[in-house]
């Protein structure tokens, strides 16, 4: 039996002419201006610092697997940014929010999905170059082949990109009520989610199983890769060797704690306990100041960077005085 108050799906009412309203922080109507400036320069900024690095990394001609991996993760970064930010300042510059159409609302779904799984997978493969790095460094270069390397960044781009194919498709076959405002300022699975008229949880499986497939399974490799590593360090006699090892190392854990941290928060957990406004906030961090993160932590912290960035530095100078 069809749901009280649900759409019609038929041919008018789906696809491009139904249309989503991202009401984003219509309720901050004294602040627009100011989050909207604040979030245009976090974006700028962001986007400057990933290009920068993936501009860096590409114009080397010899890459590491670390650099080729951070090159990667600079570029999802972009795209990250890119299906997001834009869509939220447009949001803000609408006082009743901005609208979007049901196909435009499943894109940004499935992009903004399969870049994030495609994301925490890297992360996994990142920690696995450091476990190697750390446990066989005498095998490193034959275990790390570039070939290797490819097959990785492929499959981690595939795999999300089809576990995001089927739970947006499974998130849109749902029926939804006639509210068509979404509190959010992207077509987020919780606030989609939210509009759907069903009272049970079954509609939350296919969430359910892509947090298993994108979140828990990385998380499990990257949990048994520090597992190996914390080992390996508590077996180094010199606490300067130690120390120099770890330093590899926290960057990428305090990006992948703070990573996993959100994306935890806010799928795995039941549709009832679904608050807009803490949402938001919790969006905020990942969606803006995580992906703000990369490139200062990254481009700070590794001399591969520097040194690459210094080297662009100074070939820019001597073009300007020839």
């Amino acid at each position: 039996m069809p749901c009280e108050g649900c759409m019609e799906r038929d041919n008018v009412s789906t696809g491009a002419t139904m249309e989503f309203v991202l009401l984003g922080f219509s309720e901050l109507l004294h602040l627009r201006v100011l989050l909207f400036l604040i979030f245009l320069t976090v974006h700028l900024v962001t986007l400057t610092g990933n290009m920068m690095i993936f501009m860096a990394v590409v114009m080397e001609p010899s890459r590491p697997p670390m650099l080729f991996f951070l090159c990667q993760l600079s570029a999802i970064e972009l795209c990250y940014t890119l299906v997001i930010v834009p869509k939220a300042l447009l949001s803000l510059a609408a006082a009743d929010g901005s609208t979007i159409s049901l196909l435009g609302c499943a894109a940004q779904m499935h992009l903004f999905v399969a870049l994030g799984g495609a994301e925490c997978f890297l992360l996994a493969a990142m920690a696995y170059d450091r476990y190697v790095a750390i446990c066989q460094p005498l095998r490193y270069a034959a275990l790390l082949s570039e070939g290797l390397c490819l097959r990785l960044a492929l499959t981690c781009g595939l795999a999300a990109f089809a576990v995001a194919l089927g739970l947006t498709a499974a998130v849109f076959h749902l029926p939804f009520c006639q509210s068509r405002r979404i509190d959010h300022f992207f077509c987020d699975v919780p606030a989609v989610l939210h509009l759907a008229c069903t009272q049970s949880y079954t509609p939350e499986l296919p969430l359910l199983a892509a947090c298993v497939l994108l979140l828990l399974l990385p998380f499990l490799l990257i949990l048994a890769s520090y597992v190996c590593i914390a080992a390996a360090l508590l077996r180094i006699a010199s606490p300067v060797g130690r120390g120099k090892a770890f330093s590899t190392c926290i960057s990428q854990l305090a990006i992948t704690l703070l990573h996993y941290g959100c994306a935890t928060f806010i799928y795995i957990r039941p549709k009832s306990s679904y608050s807009p406004a803490r949402d938001k906030v919790v969006s905020l961090v990942y969606t803006n100041v995580t992906p703000l993160m990369y490139p200062l932590i990254y481009g700070l912290r590794s001399k591969e960077i520097r040194g690459i960035l210094r080297k662009m530095l100074r070939r820019k100078k001597i073009a300007q005085v020839n």
